[in-house]
């Protein structure tokens, strides 16, 4: 019996951009090297990706990316086919998605930031994605309202909470509509990303130039994660995950990492 060719599967981190929110730090390294637990998120992504069977990954990089190749190098590229691009400093993310449309290997793809650190089940994600033919499989998750929120119940003001944690939104004047967050993590088929690509290669919000066109043409799905999800956009989200002694990987949820702070250190 002849062994079959593993099947590529490609994994792209978007990691251009710039941590202008992360203050002196963000100024150093490139948002992706900044550490946690004493770990660059890119070494938990690419790990987590390997453990999930992802064999390519592509990187299109942007700021300070000499420093990203050079971590690469240093960690012999993870035991993975990494291909690290560069595309410019002052490019928005259709143009970045655009100029590596082509390296793209695999059918599919799994779409990343570089800012997040998670532990999901991508393996079963993006087998189920590719089993029944979605053009895009969207990850949605919690996110933490950090603004104060007056509770009511039965028309009655129960409570006042900051930093309440949701998955989605009620809108307003539309009872049949709910607004789900978006984690940044997508499986999209590889054929749409390059068909629109023309569309979205100049804009200044790929998302709202592909991802409408996607859905009003192809089969979608909306995927509620069961796992740790954390994006780091500024300190605060650093020193979430960055206390020492807490292990993140610990945590089903980002809701219960936050529930441990609230309780015996500070109110997040």
């Amino acid at each position: 019996m002849e062994n079959k060719t593993p099947v590529k599967k490609t994994a792209v981190i978007l990691c251009g951009g710039k941590g202008t929110r992360l203050g002196a730090l963000g100024k150093k390294v490139p948002k992706t090297l900044v550490k946690v637990q004493n770990k660059e998120i890119l070494w938990y992504i690419l790990n987590h990706l390997k453990k999930n069977g992802f064999t390519d990954i592509i990187l299109p990089l942007g700021y300070k990316g000499d420093q990203i190749k050079l971590f690469l190098k240093k960690n012999n590229n993870f035991g993975l086919n990494i291909k690290a691009i560069n595309t410019g400093v002052k490019i928005n993310i259709g143009k970045r998605l655009y100029l590596i449309s082509e390296k793209i290997v695999s059918d599919n793809f799994l779409l990343i930031n570089g800012d997040a650190i998670f532990r999901l089940d991508l393996k079963k994600i993006y087998e189920d994605h590719c089993k029944k033919k979605f053009g895009v499989t969207f990850l949605c998750g919690e996110v933490t309202y950090s603004y104060g929120s007056i509770g009511v119940r039965n028309n009655k003001i129960v409570d006042f909470k900051r930093n309440l944690i949701f998955e989605s939104l009620k809108v307003r004047n539309n009872k049949k509509y709910n607004a789900f967050n978006y984690t940044g993590m997508a499986v999209i088929k590889t054929d749409l990303l390059k068909k629109f690509r023309e569309f979205f290669k100049n804009s200044k919000n790929f998302e709202q130039e592909f991802y409408p066109k996607v859905i009003k043409r192809y089969k979608t799905k909306l995927m509620k994660i069961k796992g740790f999800t954390h994006s780091i956009d500024n300190i605060k989200d650093l020193d979430v995950v960055n206390i020492k002694n807490v292990q993140y990987e610990k945590f089903k949820n980002i809701k219960n990492l936050k529930i441990f702070f609230k309780k015996n250190l500070f109110n997040y």
